[in-house]
């Protein structure tokens, strides 16, 4: 068992992690279950669309040449032959010196090949059966072509993409109920630590509300997975392998732990991990954040969060975000970002990569960012007012006022 122990990037660690995942397999959703998911298939078109040529618009349907003469002075006068309603049957033939009165979406009759709205009509006349036309119109103005949108047999979605409320438009216009997708990960959520205790309780001395189990629940879910509350172990190894098993028969995809996983007396994790499975330890590059494990339990893929909550929830977007990404089939597996020009200094001694709070806004000369206050890795309180972290490289040790870096934008979705 090879045990790594030495820091590694961030990076490294990504593409360690990455290397080991595969997206899952597929099922069938239903469009009312399809949003966020990746299509596991190539979707063609089974037919036209529209299917036959429309109305876009109420009005008259007719000839363009039957009023290429019509001013508005002289309108040209037209028997009304019908009226066409959408959802109705169209007519065989509107003949010539004809109109027909047609609503929005509904069948343009064979021989007519414009329509004209209401307001460029004598609307009154037509109680009498003619209807006067007061403007010329160009063929085809107002009517929707048979396949305009789409015709039968054309790629409209390829398999990898990204179903939004677009896509289930879509889908849902070529007749499909269902769609063949990359099924959602379902993803273990465990705490560690004795002195946590689930919020709403009464704390004893010493002991702390968990923060890390709803928050890591919530970014899981904001991926478009499943959480899979596991509840809080102790710091105690025989407690941790009882927890660790009943993980693995709980028919999960991935399992994040928070805990553990530090070099304490009773950071278990790593020791329970590496008796139980195939485990690959390392400290990483970062901050905050250093200490993570990921490996794997029977097979089960694991990633050992560090304990405290910032800390964890910078690291979870790093390696639990991607990793779900790629699980989920999605092709964009990092957090979107920005260039923004620094507001503060900020020092970043150690070497890491750096990790800031930052709020983020948009002026006239670009996008900036300001420090939201104390970086220490259990301050959530700077954590919430942030809508970015900024990422100071290794090699800079100050970052001073005026520099530009990127940021990543945790809630902004990529398409």
């Amino acid at each position: 068992m090879n045990i790594r122990i030495d820091l590694l990037t961030v990076d490294e660690a990504q593409e360690r992690i990455l290397r080991a995942i595969r997206p899952l397999d597929a099922l069938v959703a239903s469009l009312d279950q399809a949003l966020g998911l990746v299509l596991a298939q190539d979707v063609v078109a089974g037919h036209d669309n529209p299917p036959f040529d429309n109305s876009a618009m109420d009005g008259y349907a007719c000839r363009a040449s039957d009023i290429a003469e019509a001013t508005r002075e002289r309108p040209v006068m037209l028997a009304v032959a019908a009226e066409i309603v959408a959802g109705a049957e169209p007519l065989k033939l509107l003949a010539p010196g004809t109109a027909a009165r047609i609503m929005t979406g509904a069948p343009v009759p064979a021989g007519a090949d414009v329509v004209v709205p209401f307001e460029e009509t004598d609307e009154g006349a037509a109680k009498s059966g003619v209807v006067g036309i007061r403007v010329p119109r160009p063929a085809q103005s107002n009517v929707r072509r048979k396949g305009e949108d789409f015709s039968t047999g054309e790629l409209l979605l390829s398999a990898g993409t990204r179903i939004g409320p677009s896509q289930i438009a879509l889908l849902a216009a070529l007749g499909l109920p269902e769609i063949a997708a990359v099924r959602r990960p379902r993803v273990g959520v465990l705490t560690t630590g004795n002195e946590v205790v689930v919020p709403g309780q009464s704390l004893k001395p010493g002991q702390i509300w968990d923060s890390n189990g709803p928050a890591i629940a919530a970014l899981i879910e904001q991926t478009g997975a499943i959480p899979v509350r596991l509840g809080i172990a102790r710091d105690n190894a025989i407690e941790m392998r009882q927890w660790l098993g009943d993980a693995q028969a709980a028919g999960l995809d991935l399992l994040i732990t928070s805990g553990g996983v530090s070099a304490g007396d009773y950071d278990l994790v790593k020791d329970v991990l590496r008796a139980s499975g195939a485990i690959e330890f390392w400290s990483v590059r970062i901050k905050p954040g250093k200490p993570l494990a990921f490996g794997l339990l029977d097979g089960l893929p694991l990633i050992g969060l560090p304990g405290n909550p910032v800390a964890g929830m910078v690291a979870f977007l790093q390696f639990a975000r991607p990793t779900l990404m790629k699980m989920l089939g999605r092709t964009e597996l990092f957090l979107p970002k920005i260039e923004a020009r620094l507001l503060d200094r900020i020092e970043n001694r150690g070497g890491r990569r750096n990790f800031v709070r930052v709020c983020v806004e948009q002026t006239s000369d670009g996008w900036t960012a300001s420090s939201t206050g104390a970086q220490g890795s259990a301050q959530l309180s700077t954590m919430a007012q942030a809508n970015g972290l900024l990422i100071i490289p290794e090699a800079i040790a100050v970052a001073e006022a005026g520099m530009r870096f990127q940021v990543q934008m945790p809630d902004w979705e990529m398409g």
